[in-house]
């Protein structure tokens, strides 16, 4: 029979399962989900599935998309979402890294517990091809599925359900991008995934514009944190609206953390100052010289940015104001 996998005409002895057909292209059915003529198979009907002729199926895996010591400023100022907490207030992405063994020290070096994974379909010509999850244990770090990649609502909901399969998680993180060239994310699309998602049961943390309106109307829909981006995906060019940052952390009641446009510690420091409960990022790390050693810095900036916001600043002056009293003075 002729099946199509993964978008290729492949001809296939029959009659047999799914299960038979994930061991005869060689694959672990604990590492992968599948997708049949659109319709999720759950793993625990692998055996019972029959594959027909003319199906088409999708499978997929998690790739690239963050523990050393103590992972916070305190092991007390902790932060949670969808009721689960966390110390460490700097969630990392694992795509980009010269190979996954980087990755991996990149992550621990973070200190980092939530690490973003991306969904995409197995490498069907090399199935014992190393995988994220061979070097990143789900049971240490929580992963966070995201949709990169997705200009749909519906593609976003289809790539999130198949993610729920593979691992079972509903923590996810939704982004509905808009144009290739800005990953400007499309919030008309974004709100209707939203909307859907929460409905079906996944706790949605969505990355968005930096406008305080759209970011209460995504918190009203149900979404579990609220993620404004700092500057396009990938640019590296810092915080370029503190202001509605700070507006988004004033009126939220859920968390709010930083997504993309950070390259370096200073801007990481930045973001927490304005109060924000963490930051996201995965360029400014992998794209570094040295992505250890940034990751370090990462942790660091992220905890000193914490504890400044938690002491509160000066206030500002117009004039200059002696540190030392001039009574007494020779």
């Amino acid at each position: 029979m002729r099946l199509t996998i993964n978008g290729e005409a492949r001809d296939i002895a029959g009659p047999l399962t799914v299960e038979a057909l994930i061991g005869a292209l060689g694959l672990d059915a604990r590492k992968v989900a599948v997708e049949r003529n659109l319709e999720i198979v759950p793993r625990s009907n692998y055996a019972a599935v029959e594959v027909a002729d003319g199906d088409r199926l999708e499978i997929v895996h998690f790739i690239g998309g963050g523990a050393e010591g103590a992972a916070g400023p305190a092991a007390e100022d902790t932060w949670t979402v969808a009721g689960r907490t966390f110390r460490s207030r700097l969630l990392v992405g694992t795509g980009k890294y010269r190979d996954f063994a980087e990755t991996a020290r990149a992550v621990a070096a973070s200190g980092a517990e939530i690490v973003t994974v991306a969904v995409r379909r197995v490498n069907l010509m090399d199935p014992s091809a190393p995988m994220l999850v061979d070097y990143l244990d789900p049971k240490t770090y929580t992963f966070l599925p995201n949709t990169a990649g997705c200009y749909t609502a519906e593609e976003a909901v289809r790539t999130l359900r198949l993610a729920r399969e593979v691992g079972g998680w509903d923590l996810v993180k939704l982004e509905v991008l808009g144009d290739a060239k800005t990953l400007y994310p499309d919030m008309i699309q974004t709100l209707r995934a939203a909307e859907t998602l929460v409905k079906d049961g996944f706790r949605v943390m969505v990355y968005c514009t930096d406008d305080p309106i759209f970011a209460g109307r995504l918190e009203e829909a149900g979404c579990a944190a609220i993620m404004p981006l700092a500057a396009p995906i990938g640019s590296g060019l810092g915080i370029q609206n503190p202001v509605n940052i700070r507006l988004i952390v004033e009126q939220a009641k859920v968390p709010v953390l930083v997504d993309a446009g950070v390259g370096t510690a200073s801007d990481a420091a930045v973001a927490m100052e304005l109060g924000c409960d963490g930051v996201l990022m995965n360029t400014a790390i992998a794209e570094a010289k040295d992505p250890v050693r940034m990751a370090r810095a990462m942790r660091h900036a992220v905890e000193a940015g914490r504890l400044a916001y938690l002491a509160g600043r000066m206030r500002k002056r117009t004039y200059a104001d002696p540190s030392s009293p001039l009574a007494g003075l020779i």
